[in-house]
């Protein structure tokens, strides 16, 4: 009996790998966050929910909460960029950004 050809390792670990990948809009939006928005914006803002299109972003801060908000047009499209969807297509159709509660710490935050 003849052996079939090897496969390549290749195609079989990128079927895992997306089979691995977060489901969740809000999943992805935490996956891709850092790489969207810069190490320097994701150390004071990380997204913790989604409801309908809509991520919430907690920040660390109110004025980063505000400075962050009038950059939500070019962060949201940088974000669904990053994470491959549309607003039409299951992506981001809204950032809103809150200040974090008090006590309550962002990632990175000491």
């Amino acid at each position: 009996m003849r052996r079939p050809a090897p496969r390549r390792l290749e195609g079989a670990l990128a079927r895992v790998s997306r089979d691995l990948a977060p489901a969740t809009t809000l999943g992805r939006a935490q996956g891709a966050w850092e790489r969207a928005v810069g190490a320097v914006v994701a150390a004071e803002a990380e997204p913790v929910s989604e409801r309908d299109g809509v991520l919430t972003v907690s920040c660390s801060s109110s004025s980063w909460a505000q400075e962050l908000s009038l950059l939500e047009a070019d962060l949201r499209a940088r974000l669904n960029a990053e994470i491959g969807l549309t607003e039409r297509s299951g992506g981001v159709r809204e950032l809103r950004f809150g200040a974090a509660r008090r006590g309550a710490r962002t990632r990175g935050r000491p």
